[in-house]
């Protein structure tokens, strides 16, 4: 019964791993409807469920991802910014892939906001 029980879990991890998306590769978002900005740019690096990478906005040089996690479909990671006060602040993004689209929500300036990329 141990073996039957051991044998149906990896079976289910198997599953899993064939079913979760694939994020590596370049993202482009669509620019802000304000017009403030350009769009950002992520260029994502998947090694099973670790997520890395970097983010590139319209101000500033490439920002490093961290705690990146790929867990089937849906995508979470960090990243940490320098304020114009020289005080620094993590943003936390959370979302889904669907084929070549990936749907993030990010919490900035106390307001939560939605982004789409598409993957290039």
């Amino acid at each position: 019964m141990k073996k039957l029980m051991m044998l149906l879990g990896l079976m289910a991890i198997a599953c899993m791993t064939v079913l979760a998306a694939d994020v590596t590769g370049k993202w482009v978002s669509e620019a802000p409807a304000s017009g403030k900005g350009g769009p950002s740019t992520f260029d994502l690096k998947q090694d099973g469920s670790k997520l890395t990478g970097t983010m590139q906005g319209a101000r500033g040089g490439p920002i490093e991802i961290q705690n990146g996690m790929v867990e089937g479909d849906k995508v979470s990671f960090e990243i940490t910014r320098q304020g114009r006060d020289g005080n620094s602040m993590t943003i936390k993004y959370s979302g889904t892939v669907s084929g070549s689209t990936m749907t993030l929500s990010f919490e900035m300036g106390g307001n939560t906001r939605e982004m789409k990329l598409t993957k290039q």
